[in-house]
């Protein structure tokens, strides 16, 4: 007889608090009325009571709620996915007007199935927010579409304000942690949005706890620097189901901030970590703190010339 598998205690500072307030209540109704997928509850985010009953924040997951993919720690399911559906970039659009958001988060699943990778749809749903919430940034979460820069460029072409795209792991476990994507390939496609819009800040993040060494963590970031990463997160890796991937070890709050404080020594704009981090995590102070940087850095260009100042652009 097999013993049933079994996992590990969370520590203490792990137990999330919920809030299912009126408003949180209010958004979930919305999404199911606008039929949208969040990425907050298909991957069972730790944050979400946090995000939608205190923040109003949400991150939006397009292309439909089934992945090609089947990456190990991930808890969206895994299948064939349905057809496109070109309603949802408007649908995405009038929820966040609704919701009268700062600041949204778009992200997918990954569609393999698809030549594009679905980047056509998720360029629309950029333009869409735009168009409805000119004053709303837009933080864009792709998969790495293949490696298919052509691609790229149609997404970018959409103008997001930040560009998301995460390496998950350190290049040891990669093979083992994630599905079809490689190391590499996620680094050549963060550099290859720079060279498309330099100005556009690029994000990515990386999970803690499955079996990484300190040394491998410290390696990633040298990569994402080397690959002109502006913004990187740091979280705990938490098992989504006894399928999933083991927690080797659950990391200390002390330790996330030892490493938050590394990852700014080096040069990071900005860094967040902590065990509930996640990628999309205060996003909306990411960008704003990224939009105060520029504007000083415009400020001192424009105070070495003496050129006058008619208007600034974010």
């Amino acid at each position: 007889m097999t013993k049933t598998k079994q996992r590990e205690r969370k520590p203490e500072w792990l137990k999330v608090k919920l809030n299912t307030n009126e408003t949180y209540n209010d958004l979930k109704k919305l999404m199911r009325e606008k039929k949208l997928n969040t990425v907050c509850e298909e991957a069972r985010c730790p944050n979400i009571h946090e995000c939608w009953s205190e923040r109003r924040t949400a991150t939006f997951m397009i292309l439909g709620d089934t992945c090609t993919r089947a990456c190990r720690f991930c808890a969206v399911k895994t299948g064939l996915p349905n057809e496109l559906d070109w309603g949802e970039p408007e649908r995405v659009a009038e929820s966040t007007e609704i919701m009268n958001l700062k600041h949204v988060v778009v992200t997918a699943v990954a569609r393999d199935d698809l030549k594009d990778g679905g980047a056509a749809v998720f360029a629309e749903t950029v333009r869409a927010i735009h168009r409805k919430m000119p004053e709303t940034t837009v933080e864009i979460l792709p998969s790495d579409m293949k490696g298919d820069y052509e691609s790229l460029h149609m997404l970018m072409s959409s103008e997001p304000d930040i560009f998301n795209h995460n390496i998950e792991t350190v290049r040891r476990l990669t093979k083992r942690v994630r599905a079809r994507a490689t190391y590499d390939r996620s680094l050549e496609l963060l550099l290859r949005v720079k060279e498309i819009a330099p100005h556009v800040p690029t994000k990515s993040s990386i999970m803690v706890g499955l079996g990484e060494t300190k040394e491998e963590i410290i390696e990633a970031m040298d990569d994402l620097l080397a690959h002109k990463v502006d913004i990187m997160t740091i979280g705990q890796y938490l098992q989504p189901t006894l399928k999933h991937l083991d927690v080797v070890r659950y990391y200390h709050p002390d330790e996330f901030q030892e490493l938050k404080e590394i990852a700014l020594a080096k040069g990071f704009k900005h860094c967040e970590a902590g065990p509930m981090v996640r990628s999309s995590y205060h996003a909306d102070e990411q960008v704003n703190e990224t939009a105060v940087q520029k504007r000083i850095k415009y400020m001192k260009g424009v105070e070495s010339t003496g050129a006058k100042i008619d208007c600034i652009e974010f």
